[in-house]
């Protein structure tokens, strides 16, 4: 084989394996309306479903404030609490989304443990502690992995997203989430305007 016949073996088996890879859509927008941590997200991907991750995620209290403030997570998470202040604390919420019946008491304990709470159900869950009236925090159950936290400006983008037409919701802290329905192919933009 010559090495002309050697290069185009090389570059015609790289571009067949290229045309193998498969790249989804890129759904980006901006989030305007409040201020802080923001979060966008997909509700479904129809005919699919999502296992739960197997990578923990940490919330940590820390100086007497849930680190980070806000997190999201896919629904099936384990999200690992740890308390690193010297004093105690006692975690819990009273509802998720909404929804008093699912609130939950993670109890009372020590610097340096962790409790765990595997999160199963979409929404958003208010994490506050009893020994700390003025501690808050939040967690993001996302029904799907097409999701973004959006950036200090209100950007955000969702990448490799399959072609379809969703309903995509936006939340941040204090302000009403909005739901709209986007089609995505190729690249989609979804821009949200969220309101008290």
């Amino acid at each position: 084989m010559t090495a002309i016949q050697t290069h185009f073996s090389k570059a015609l088996i790289l571009a067949l394996a290229g045309g193998l890879v498969a790249h989804g859509a890129t759904l980006s927008g901006t989030i305007t309306g409040g201020k802080g941590a923001a979060a966008v997200y997909i509700d479904a991907i129809p005919g699919k479903t999502f296992p739960a991750p197997e990578k923990h995620v940490v919330e940590d209290q820390k100086s007497l404030l849930f680190q980070p403030h806000v997190i999201v997570v896919l629904a099936g998470s384990t999200v690992d609490f740890l308390n690193s202040d010297t004093v105690q604390h006692n975690i819990f919420w009273p509802s998720v989304s909404g929804n008093k019946k699912m609130s939950h008491n993670m109890g009372t304990w020590p610097k340096g443990e962790i409790r765990s709470f595997k999160f199963d159900t979409p929404g958003v869950v208010p994490l506050l502690c009893n020994v700390h009236p003025e501690m808050s925090g939040f967690i993001v159950v996302v029904p799907t992995p097409y999701y973004a936290e959006a950036e200090a400006s209100g950007a955000y983008k969702i990448e490799n997203v399959p072609d379809g037409s969703y309903t995509v919701t936006a939340w941040r802290e204090g302000m009403k989430a909005q739901s709209k329905p986007v089609t995505v192919s190729g690249t989609a933009t979804a821009d949200f305007t969220l309101t008290k």
